[in-house]
């Protein structure tokens, strides 16, 4: 059975870069472990749905709402705030 999602990512080090993947079923748990490979500054080569390559526009959302997660939780740990006041205030998915 082919999972939903799958990311494929580098961990540079070195002249052999470390590459891996990562499978889930939830479009959530997907968004989450991609916030993870952008805080740990990772390289996101690809994100498949089904084996099949996302398109560039869908790619970019996935992305980007990964982005809005991070945020989100650094505004939450630096202000002291939860994540309802951090999205009515400066408007990130929490």
């Amino acid at each position: 059975m082919i999972p939903k999602y799958t990311i494929e990512f580098s961990l540079p080090s070195g002249r052999h870069p470390y590459q891996s993947h990562y499978s889930t079923d939830d479009p959530v748990t997907c968004e989450e472990f991609v916030s993870e490979l952008l805080d740990r500054g990772m390289r996101i080569k690809t994100i498949r749905h089904e084996g099949v390559e996302l398109p560039r526009a869908e790619f970019d959302r996935v992305v980007k709402t990964a982005a809005g997660m991070l945020v989100s939780k650094r505004i939450c740990a630096s202000l002291g705030i939860k994540p309802d006041e951090e999205h009515f205030r400066f408007g990130f998915a929490a």
